[in-house]
Formats: C-alpha cells, structure tokens, sequence
C-alpha cells in the first residue's frame, strides 16, 4: 500500500478502517486480525474447511495442512533446534503451517510474543492465547494451556 493509505479489513457487513499500513519484510509482520477472526480461521479448520455453511477448503486441503510432512514422518527434534520457543520438538511434527503433535493429531502454531492456537480434532476443540509476552522462552505458557485444556476435559472422545 501507498504510503497514507489505510489497510482495510472486510467482514460480512461491515468495512473497518484500521491502523495505517506498514510495510513489513517478514513473513508475520504486518498481519492485522482479531481474537475473532482467528477464532473463526480456527472453527474453519477444524470443520474441515467449512465456515458458516460455506466451503472455502476442500477437507483433503485441510488434512494436508495438518499431516506431517517431514521427511520419513519423522519430527522437528531430529531436523533442527528450537530458537526462541519454549516448544520440545520431541514427538512434533510439521505440515503446511502447523507443527502436529504426533500422538495426539493436536496441530497448533505460536508467534514470537507467545500467542499461540491449538486444535485439537478427536475432542473437537480450540483453544487461542493472545498476549505479548517476549520472548516466549521465558514461561512454558503454551505447554501448559495445552495441558490445562486437556485436563478440563471430563469426558475424552479419545477413550
């Protein structure tokens, strides 16, 4: 965008102006969104790419999005190092966007300041953290909003 111009956001409805537009070099700079907008990004997945009775993704897109693509199925501890998550890549693989949890299909992604979202597809849940915590090594938050909404659930669907 020009410099003075304002990014638009649309939603059904509505047309919201917002902040002036940066110019960002970086593959998550400049993202603007909302709790609610991710939430509905999150509902969309985890139906399978359909939104509010709308197909906007085929569900084998979905799945692909979610499967592990690492090279013999293997995970992100055996390829790399973590560089500022607190994250174990122990048992972690990685699709098209997401790191996978291999034993329990939970697919998720953090940013730097430590928000983070989660889906988890056999209890049919998602869960979202926003806040701006730097850097996100600091505190295991990720970790234990995982493990705190696993354990909040009275009747597992995996059982």
């Amino acid at each position: 965008m020009g410099a003075g111009r304002h990014a638009v956001a649309l939603r059904p409805g509505r047309t919201q102006r917002v902040a002036p537009a940066a110019q960002a070099a970086f593959g998550g700079g400049g993202l603007i969104s909302c709790t609610a907008d991710y939430h509905r990004f999150a509902r969309m997945l985890l139906r399978g790419g359909e939104l509010d009775g709308v197909r906007l993704l085929k569900p084998e897109t979905v799945a692909a999005m979610h499967a592990n693509h690492l090279p013999g199925g293997g995970d992100l501890a055996s390829l790399s190092s973590s560089m500022f998550s607190e994250a174990d890549y122990a048992g972690v693989g990685f699709g098209l966007g997401f790191a996978t949890d291999l034993r329990t299909q939970e697919y998720y992604w953090g940013g730097v300041f430590s928000t983070f979202f989660f889906i988890d597809p056999v209890e049919r849940l998602i869960g979202i953290f926003m806040t701006q915590h730097f850097p996100s090594s600091i505190h295991p938050v990720r970790r234990e909003l995982r493990q705190g909404v696993r354990h909040a659930v009275i009747e597992s669907r995996a059982d």
